[in-house]
């Protein structure tokens, strides 16, 4: 999924401060308010409703091949009962080789259910996830823009892979081991019960306090394991903000306050890891303590009742089998809640991005605009990113088709948040935007975007070839036509002295110059050739020579369309038909470049400011 180019701004409310030191840093503490465990949990079966049955056949057959597994030392203990009477007189091989060929068939079938049962589990839990990604990939799309601008694109990132990789796996591992556990557990209790009644309480009485522990353990680690997903989230945006404007760190020296933010975060990390990862691995030691210790007490109290004949030599074989079978699913439980812990803290990140308000949805809109000559009107225009904080304020503007208008002020005037309401980005608190006489708010998101060609300060390249690059989602464009647009912003020489040309993959390893991706990006809305223009600081990363050259490629572009040129750069826009000066979210004056010049007013200020040092 492409990431969404267009940047926010004048009046971004999340401010343009170092990567990573901003508010909303601090960590989740065990103290505060674990996730609901139950609730998370409902919610995830209800997500995985159409794999249900798959899942149940699944479960049924690990059940069934826990229950063949139970089976099986009651046999075990006939075999050695069979043994034993043979060793006064002679063995009876026949009725051996009878119970071996029962034994091999239980556990053979176990060990196919098992299979069979891991292969749809596998499968399915793959299905789950994929569809989980999928889902979050199209929710990314349907966010509002004003989600990223308080929350980080790491923390997003990692929902999409650590929590929905640690999903997967739990399904995966986790449900299948707790049916298995479960049947095992329950079907050793039955068969003990059913083979002698004394050996069963002592074997049960040995293991309880196994239990106990374990229960008490899985109360206590469930708070680490969501302050561990959480402060997991918080690390990754962390990292990925600093690693994304690594030269501003470098450049303000901000790698001490960098390492001290990560520092720390890493710090409340590795107290929730690690206290969620001690208090689940005290499950296995506890569970083979008491194995062991189970084991002793079956043996002392079988060799008594063997003593007083009251039990076989084969009746203590079975139990030493029923006592593993029974302690084990205890170890492999608590190993299962573990993990459906961690799955609960997990979910409950993706199901509360999922849940987040998204864009309304416009598939009843049936009004199409296509071929616009390229009318634009602003009409009582009122926009706040907050409601109670209007920035923009009763604005009012017509731009005729084939108009080239600029939008100067100072910073924080309003200017790129125009453009942000003419491309619905954000939508209007009240007034209207016309293109054509149209409403936008009657046409849909798409559509609009379908009007409009972009330019933007910051530049957007994905790993590609150039080509792929410049025909970003533009069908049956020729390489001609291609060249002809890299000759026109002056591109193609350079381009030709690349080893591949026009295939050079961009990558990390491509060298560009920020003014050579600024020309690809140009190339681009070239190549798109949509009625509406939108530049925005386009030629701020080139140096002069080629900006002119730029400026003459864009008044090419620029014939035919109306075009919306946001620039700090006043002397790039004096061709310009239609001038606003904005300053505090309102138009304070219009007209060409001659006609302000003339007026002696705030534009002229702010265009002979730029040339003072000059004359």
């Amino acid at each position: 999924m492409a990431k969404q180019e267009y940047t926010i701004g004048d009046h971004n409310q999340k401010s343009q401060q170092a990567p990573g030191f901003g508010p909303g840093r601090h960590g989740m503490g065990p103290g505060e308010k674990a996730n609901n465990f139950g609730q998370t949990m409902k919610r995830l079966v209800a997500y995985c409703n159409s794999y249900i049955p798959v899942i149940l056949i699944a479960l049924v057959l690990a059940f069934a091949g826990a229950a063949l597994n139970v089976i099986g030392p009651d046999q075990l203990s006939k075999i050695t009962d069979i043994i034993q009477e043979g060793m006064m007189a002679k063995i009876d091989l026949t009725a051996v080789k009878r119970v071996g060929m029962i034994l091999a068939i239980l556990y053979g079938s176990g060990l196919l259910f098992n299979y069979i049962q891991g292969f749809m589990m596998a499968t399915v839990t793959q299905r789950i996830t994929k569809k989980m990604r999928t889902d979050i990939s199209l929710k990314i799309n349907k966010v509002p823009l004003k989600y990223f601008d308080s929350t980080s694109y790491g923390n997003v990132l990692s929902r999409v892979t650590n929590d929905v990789d640690t999903i997967g796996q739990t399904l995966n591992n986790s449900l299948g081991m707790l049916v298995s556990s479960v049947a095992t557990f329950i079907g050793a209790i039955i068969m003990m019960f059913y083979t002698n009644w004394v050996m069963a309480i002592t074997g049960i009485m040995a293991t309880m306090i196994g239990f106990l522990l374990m229960t008490l353990i899985m109360k206590h680690s469930q708070k680490y394991f969501g302050a561990q997903q959480k402060e997991l989230g918080l690390i990754n945006g962390h990292i990925e903000e600093v690693y994304a404007g690594h030269n501003v760190v470098k450049v303000y020296n901000g790698e001490k306050e960098a390492k001290e933010v990560f520092r720390g975060m890493n710090k409340r990390l590795y107290e929730n890891a690690w206290k969620s990862q001690f208090m689940s691995g005290l499950m296995m030691p506890v569970m083979q303590f008491i194995g062991n210790f189970g084991y002793v007490a079956i043996c002392v109290v079988g060799a008594v009742l063997v003593t007083n004949d009251m039990i076989t030599i084969g009746t203590i074989v079975a139990f030493m089998v029923y006592i593993r079978l029974f302690t084990q699913p205890l170890s492999q439980l608590a190993q299962a809640a573990t993990n459906l812990q961690s799955t609960a803290a997990a979910s409950e990140r993706v199901f509360e991005f999922l849940a987040e308000e998204q864009l309304e949805d416009e598939s009843e809109k049936s009004v199409k605009l296509q071929d616009v000559k390229g009318d634009v009107e602003f009409k009582n225009v009122q926009f706040g990113y907050n409601e109670d904080q209007l920035i923009i304020k009763n604005f009012n503007v017509k731009a005729k088709a084939g108009q080239k208008v600029a939008i100067v002020g100072p910073t924080g005037a309003g200017k790129t948040t125009l453009v942000n309401l003419l491309m619905r980005f954000y939508e209007l608190n009240s007034g209207e935007i016309y293109i054509d006489g149209t409403p936008i708010s009657q046409l849909t998101r798409e559509n609009v975007h379908d009007l409009f060609c972009m330019v933007l300060q910051d530049t957007w390249l994905f790993e590609g070839t150039i080509r792929e690059n410049i025909v970003f989602s533009k069908k049956d464009v020729t390489d001609k036509e291609v060249e002809n647009v890299c000759k026109a912003v002056g591109l193609h020489h350079f381009i030709q002295t690349l080893p591949h040309g026009y295939d050079t993959v961009l990558n990390d390893k491509a060298n560009l110059s920020a003014g050579q991706k600024q020309l690809i990006t140009i190339a681009r809305a070239m190549i798109n050739n949509a009625s509406l223009l939108i530049l925005d600081e386009a030629t701020s990363s080139v140096d002069t020579r080629t900006e002119l050259l730029i400026q003459q490629a864009m008044d090419k572009l620029t014939v035919g369309k109306t075009s919306f040129v946001i620039a700090h750069r006043l002397s790039t826009i004096k061709n310009a038909d239609l001038i606003l000066v904005m300053k505090d979210g309102d138009i304070i004056e219009t007209g060409n470049h001659q006609e302000l010049l003339a007026k002696g007013g705030f534009y002229a200020e702010l265009y002979n400011s730029q040339f003072e040092e000059v004359s």
